[in-house]
């Protein structure tokens, strides 16, 4: 009992923000009405709408004192988190101490973000280079030219200034094993033939159905409109490319504050027609992902392409969007101490909202293609949304996900026991495998389930066209710890030669390690759905085929023991929700902002 409660009393001290309580959590449908009209913010927005941006501030040299402080003090801070893990345990119930250690370094750095500035900001970002890199795979940086496209809508100012002299740049990421069959398909065919005359020959190759049915992965990476790249989002990009066996194209857009809205709108718009037109995969064939800003992007561009009567991508996968620029959701406070991301200040310095709006945050705060929660969503294509238990924007994305089931959209929703946001990004926890594997049946099994006519087979202009782009003399394979191995063509081929002949095939050794039995998704994920009827997917992923009532979570995700946390570690669970158009929308099914587990009324 007394260390019950010396435990209790430690992280309620620690905590930036109490727990909610149950009498303090609104349901759904008492907050959907908040998000229904563009133009209003609701009444729990955080966020001034007067801030202007601001330049950098002034370097003073009294401020130097300000430096050794902030390391003394994330020191302390450090020392006590870790010490408290291993004595009265982790701070959420599957939280190892690599998780400890990176939350005790990010909980709160927004209190000192005037200690730095964008180029600061970015520079330290950009370290996640550093980090090792899932195994093996072949990137290739490209740059093209944005051409005017007589686009319609918002951005049909920024594409009439076009002239064809700005450039793009991006990469394309194919995973070992699906380049290596791409290689064999490519031998087994003329590659030489020129386009003209490819244009005349029969679409269908005997013996190819597979390689022109393959999928493209047009990706969009996060880092609050403000940080990030492509390149430094391979941690998601490259397992997305070997687990959903397709070509991956990550854009680099550009950035605020330098670029404000509807600029980055405008990139990825011209990215995604480049697939279309340029490269002419067909549109079903494509499926947009991001992760957090870059989540808000792709339903951004779902919203413009379909406003617009452009065509539609087949589906989408959304890793913690985020979906609502007002920061109006309980979550902003009730996870503000577990989450690593760090809450806005009160100013404008480093506002990522302010730096994104600029000078239109008034009239765009809540405008569909910024903050896509106050958008509509019918004649979306089917989604599937990954969101932590324990992230900031978790409220905002589970009313997305049932605003989006209320439209007709279908939606795959899955909330992941105590993970953080993006919490694809950190390999060594056990869930990261299960999303990715969850991503893998999304795109292999159920798209093609809810969409007869996807994917279609892709011509052989396509192909040559992907070809030209990918395999060429600027592609590169990537080790698993970050280091380029070899450059160009036949360097490529040369390696991946040796390698085959070697019989080192560590894709094939990644996938299969989640399928083993007791191991990978049977032991990382106990789906809390377990009494409702399911089926078990080619991929050994237990999915739910029930009608939606049934398939709502009934016992909490995480059951308090003793207290707020329990002594020990154990394995994550995963709770998946499915929506169909033809079923009402769980939206009175789930309460919202408890820290420690999702309540039901």
């Amino acid at each position: 009992m007394l260390r019950d409660s010396l435990r209790f009393l430690y992280y309620a001290l620690s905590s930036a923000s109490p727990a909610a309580s149950p009498s303090g959590c609104k349901s759904l449908s008492t907050l959907l009405p908040d998000y229904e009209t563009p133009g209003i913010l609701p009444p729990s927005a955080r966020i001034d709408r007067t801030l202007k941006p601001q330049g950098q501030r002034p370097w003073n040299l009294w401020d130097m004192w300000k430096y050794p402080a902030f390391a003394v003090g994330k020191a302390a801070c450090l020392v006590r988190d870790v010490v408290a893990y291993n004595i009265w345990g982790p701070r959420r119930r599957t939280w190892g101490i690599q998780m400890t250690i990176i939350n005790s370094l990010m909980r709160d750095v927004s209190r000192h973000s005037a200690l730095a500035d964008i180029a600061m900001v970015r520079m330290v970002m950009g370290l996640a280079g550093l980090v090792p890199l899932p195994a093996d795979a072949l990137v290739t940086p490209i740059t093209f030219r944005v051409r005017r496209r007589n686009l319609r809508g918002i951005i049909q100012a920024l594409d009439a200034q076009e002239t064809g002299d700005r450039e793009l740049s991006g990469e394309w990421i194919v995973g070992k094993k699906l380049w290596q069959a791409l290689q064999s398909d490519h031998r087994s065919t003329n590659r030489h033939v020129d386009e003209e005359s490819i244009l005349v020959q029969s679409t269908s190759v005997d013996g190819s159905t597979e390689r022109h049915c393959s999928r493209v992965v047009l990706y969009i990476h996060g880092g609050a409109y403000c940080y990030s790249s492509a390149a430094a989002q391979r941690m998601i990009s490259i397992p997305l490319s070997k687990y959903t066996d397709a070509r991956v194209f990550a854009i680099n857009y550009r950035l605020a504050p330098e670029t404000q809205f509807p600029g980055p709108l405008h990139d990825v718009v011209s990215a995604y027609m480049r697939l279309t037109d340029d490269l002419q995969v067909p549109s079903e064939n494509v499926v947009v992902a991001g992760d957090s800003a870059g989540g808000g992007l792709c339903l951004a561009l779902l919203l413009y392409l379909r406003d617009n009567d452009y065509s539609m991508p087949g589906g989408a996968i959304l890793f913690s969007p985020w979906v609502d620029l007002t920061l109006s959701c309980p979550s902003w406070e009730t996870n503000a101490a577990y989450d690593i991301v760090p809450s806005p200040g009160p100013d404008a310095h480093l506002h990522p909202v302010v730096m994104y709006l600029g000078d239109g945050l008034q009239r765009y705060l809540t405008h569909p293609y910024a903050s896509p929660l106050f958008g509509r969503f019918e004649g979306l294509p089917p989604l599937l949304i990954q969101c932590g238990e324990a992230e900031v924007l978790r409220d905002e994305i589970e009313l997305l996900a049932h605003k989006a089931s209320l439209a007709g959209v279908y939606v795959q929703h899955e909330i992941y026991e105590d993970a953080v946001h993006v919490f694809q990004s950190f390999p060594f926890l056990g869930l990261v495998n299960a999303a990715f594997a969850s991503c893998h049946d999304f795109v292999s099994f159920k798209l093609s389930e809810l969409q007869d006519s996807s994917p279609k087979l892709l011509g052989d202009v396509c192909e040559a066209r992907l070809g030209d782009d990918i395999d060429n003399d600027n592609v590169r394979v990537v080790r698993g710890d970050g280091m380029e191995t070899c450059t160009g063509r036949r360097g490529v081929q040369e390696h991946m030669s040796h390698e085959s002949r070697d019989g080192n095939d560590y894709e094939s050794e990644l996938i299969q390690l989640d399928f083993r039995s007791g191991e990978g998704l049977g032991a990382c994920c106990d789906l809390l759905s377990a009494d409702v009827g399911g089926v078990v997917a080619p991929s050994g992923l237990r999915r739910i085929k029930s009608t939606l009532p049934a398939l709502v979570v009934r016992q909490p995700l995480v059951t308090k023991i003793n207290g707020p946390y329990p002594y020990s570690r154990a394995p994550p669970r995963l709770g998946k929700t499915h929506s169909y158009p033809s079923i009402t929308s769980f939206v009175d099914q789930f309460t919202l902002s408890s820290n420690d587990r999702i309540m039901t009324p």
